[in-house]
């Protein structure tokens, strides 16, 4: 320990001993539990404690009746247990203090066990202390055990939750020396500890109250989970026909703890061999609700090792409500032996039609299993891709009330999913998860239908169109290509002609989130398709690019953001509006430039102009013909705008797009250098005289240097690797005079030390080349960059200022002694 450190521990164990100080807040008391726990681990314990009484002083000051305060008794408590961890200190503090902290004469039996922080530092400074052999048997004699039994049902569910898991781990110790050393070992010769567990969790399976049942799983559950030893079978063997039994009652105790216990034991390498265990979960399968047995299906077929039986069993349980919703549309769950035996069982239906909620529930979870199933590896083959693409696409016809039902099943299903736009947005994220392969053309058709009636609909919420566009956006995506052709294949063609007009409709929308989607899926589908003839003509014939260019003046501004993409996507394919007359092809085109300009300059928000310097530094990088007609004066209206902004993110993009522009006018940088944005082949396009004088005339050094000197890290961090960038490529170019001590370079650097210390000063001016050269190589950029790769707190946060800190709170330290963070 620090020797200042030490200096200071007495005081602040008197501090945190005595009921009448303010106790320190939450936070430093976990730090201070933080920094001891550090300590104990690089070291020893016994060895801080001797050399530092006033700690163990403290401790005793727990079992002494005096009125603590709830926190500092936990931290005690929980400090306690981490010295205890090792098993020399364990023997020292052993005598009188451990059986008054940890056993039946401890806090257990005072007023502040009522406050849940105690009961959850008592835990919690146990489950540090039990490491080694020595704290089993303190366990075992101090009555410990029957404490963390009761614990279990606890009112707070963190301290329960805790109970159940230091019992799993106390187990799982119990056995490690013995049963490692004889594999075949039987229950009636394990550990005490290890019996009074079992013999607990025996009790509980077989009790009639449901708590004690799922405490008993709980436990189970994280120790199958955490421990694979060969052990562990003879505990299934032993507790294995108890879970069996709860399969017979009904109605069934703890279903969802079964469920995980179960796939914990199947996940186990020592267990899954078992025959035993996958008749127990075919049977588990049979006996749970459809809400209930989902889950568990899911978990089986995500097993790499199972019983192909168990496998389609399990598979049939997730497919079961699909099933009924097809039956009740009158169409056939599939082609002949494909899902056989699966229709959809009485259950199942009287699940789906019990209410709104529960067939809603059911089928989300349906769906949301499958769309996590489908792109496993170990998923079912063959994938019945057909039967579940005409079930997504029934599911969604029965929400917006065009569907066709069948039977009295079919009419209250589309009663009780009319509208219901949670089950529209599962069905909708599951229909975009299914586009990753096809299908009949006649169902993709279908697909495609679907969507645009769900894009066209009134009733539609602006979260059901946004799944809507983002399930159409992949739908198109996957698309097939005709043979030897480049261009749309008919059918997305003629999807495409009807689907503008609504997207038309949506840019129009009085609900900002609805205009926002229609321009996130315009942007996307111009990124992707911006080249397509058949495309680019569908979208120059509707109104699309005239209504996103209006929405750069949306009152939202998270639609101007959008917008701003939007358009400089169109503009970057050549898909912006064209001008009003052909005598002037380019006058709109220009009149954008300006018009994003104009946001980054005035837009009262920063999204739009976090946009609109993304937009600009692609364009940069992509040679926009609006940026190569006078790419130097671009350059320069964009950094002086961006250097009034306020919004750290717009002035770290513009050092982005200033990087982009160095790479251009001094080459592309070498595979050596770490700040490289693109392959090393290049080399330098023009004499770095010339290079210079076109970064002069752009003022970037200027706003690298303040930029340098930025309150925000992450914008100085920046602008440090693009000087350091610069630095690489030009000095080692510059002729061998020396420009250190013109005047030029004076002013320079002494505006530099203004900027430092926060001031703002006028600027720079026009510099020269040389006079850059040498400030660069003035600077000691490395040295910035290590120092702002520092935390900015990481003074503060040492330990001395821990305690110092506590300490001022409460008037111990003088006046300024205080480094508070």
């Amino acid at each position: 320990m620090d020797p200042e450190c030490s200096r200071l521990l007495p005081a602040l164990c008197t501090v945190l001993a005595d009921p009448r100080q303010p106790v320190a807040d939450d936070t430093c008391l976990e730090k201070l539990l933080d920094w001891f726990k550090t300590i104990s681990e690089a070291g020893s314990s016994l060895l801080l404690l001797q050399e530092n009484p006033c700690l163990v002083e403290l401790l005793f000051q727990v079992l002494r009746p005096q009125d603590l305060s709830a926190r500092v008794l936990s931290f005690s408590l929980r400090l306690a247990g981490i010295f205890a961890a090792q098993e020399d200190c364990f023997q020292y503090l052993q005598g009188e203090l451990l059986p008054g902290l940890f056993g039946e004469a401890g806090p257990v039996g005072q007023a502040a066990w009522t406050a849940p922080t105690v009961r959850s530092g008592w835990i919690q400074g146990l489950r540090s202390l039990v490491q080694h052999p020595s704290a089993l048997h303190f366990l075992a004699d101090c009555g410990a055990l029957d404490t963390v039994f009761s614990l279990q049902g606890d009112s707070s569910l963190f301290v329960a939750s805790a109970a159940g898991q230091l019992l799993a781990h106390i187990l799982g110790l119990s056995m490690r020396g013995p049963a490692e050393g004889l594999p075949s070992l039987q229950a009636p010769d394990w550990p005490a500890c290890a019996q009074k567990i079992v013999g607990h969790l025996e009790e509980s399976l077989r009790s009639t109250a449901p708590p004690q049942v799922t405490q008993a799983l709980n436990v189970l559950t994280t120790t199958f989970g955490h421990c694979h030893s060969p052990w562990t079978r003879v505990l299934w063997e032993r507790l294995g026909p108890l879970v069996a039994c709860l399969l017979e009652e009904d109605p069934l105790p703890a279903a969802h703890s079964l469920v995980d216990l179960l796939l914990s034991v199947a996940r186990s390498p020592v267990l899954s061999s078992d025959c035993g265990l996958w008749e127990t979960l075919a049977q588990t399968l049979r006996h749970l609700s459809p809400t209930q047995a989902g889950p568990l299906a899911l978990g089986i077929l995500k097993l790499q090792d199972c019983p192909q039986a168990l496998r389609a069993q399990a598979f049939g349980v997730l497919l079961q409500p699909l099933a009924c919703v097809l039956k009740a549309a009158d169409q056939a769950p599939g082609p002949p032996g494909l899902l056989e035996g699966i229709t959809g069982d009485s259950v199942t239906v009287d699940t789906l039609l019990s209410s709104k909620s529960a067939c809603a529930g059911l089928l989300c979870r349906t769906l949301a299993h499958l769309e996590l199933l489908q792109p496993l590896p170990q998923r079912p083959s063959p994938w019945p891709q057909a039967p579940l693409l005409g079930a997504a696409v029934t599911i969604l016809r029965f929400c917006n009330g065009s569907a066709a039902p069948a039977s009295d099943v079919g009419g209250r299903l589309c009663a009780l999913l009319a509208g219901c736009v949670r089950v529209q947005r599962a069905a909708l994220d599951f229909l975009g998860t299914l586009s990753q392969e096809t299908g009949p053309q006649e169902l993709v058709t279908q697909v495609f239908s679907v969507l645009l009636e769900h894009l066209r609909s009134p009733d539609s919420s602006a979260t059901v169109l946004k799944k809507a566009f983002q399930a159409t956006l992949r739908w198109l995506l996957s698309s097939p290509k005709t043979p030897g052709c480049c261009d749309l294949d008919p059918h997305t063609q003629l999807f495409l002609r009807e689907l503008l007009p609504v997207v038309q409709k949506r840019l129009c929308s009085p609900c900002w989130e609805v205009r926002d989607s229609g321009l996130e899926f315009l942007t996307q589908v111009t990124r992707h398709w911006g080249g397509q003839a058949g495309f680019r003509h569908v979208l120059l014939t509707s109104e699309v690019p005239e209504l996103a260019e209006q929405l750069l003046r949306d009152p939202e501004s998270y639609v101007r953001a959008s917008a701003v993409t939007a358009m400089g996507q169109l503009s970057s394919q050549g898909l912006h509006a064209t001008a009003a007359s052909p005598e002037h092809p380019g006058g709109q085109q220009k009149s954008l430039l300006v018009e994003l300009l104009r946001i980054l300059s005035e837009d009262s928000e920063g999204f739009p102009r976090r946009a609109v310097m993304q937009v600009f530094t692609q364009w940069l990088r992509d040679g926009h013909a609006d940026v190569t007609e006078d790419t130097e004066r671009f350059v320069a209206r964009v950094l002086q705008a961006a250097s009034r902004d306020l919004d750290w993110e717009v002035r770290a993009q513009g050092l982005e797009l200033a990087l982009v522009f160095l790479a251009q006018t001094l080459g592309q940088p070498g595979s050596h250098c770490p700040y490289a944005v693109a392959p090393p082949q290049a080399t330098l396009r023009s004499p770095p005289a010339q290079a210079l004088q076109a970064l002069c005339r752009v003022r970037l050094f200027e706003f690298a240097f303040r930029a340098l000197f930025d309150c925000d890290r992450p914008v100085a961090q920046k602008s440090c690797d693009l000087l350091l960038f610069l630095r690489a490529r030009t000095v080692p170019h510059s002729g061998p005079q020396e420009a250190g001590g013109s005047p030029d370079v004076v002013s320079v650097e002494a505006a530099l030390q203004r900027w430092r210390a926060g001031e703002q000063g006028p600027p720079l001016g026009d510099l020269e080349p040389e006079t850059v050269l040498a400030v660069l190589r003035s600077m000691d950029l490395e040295g910035l960059r290590g120092a702002l790769a520092e935390s900015s707190d990481h003074v503060e946060e040492s330990p001395q200022s821990l305690l110092q800190d506590v300490l001022a709170a409460v008037g111990v330290l003088g006046e300024n002694q205080a480094d508070c963070y």
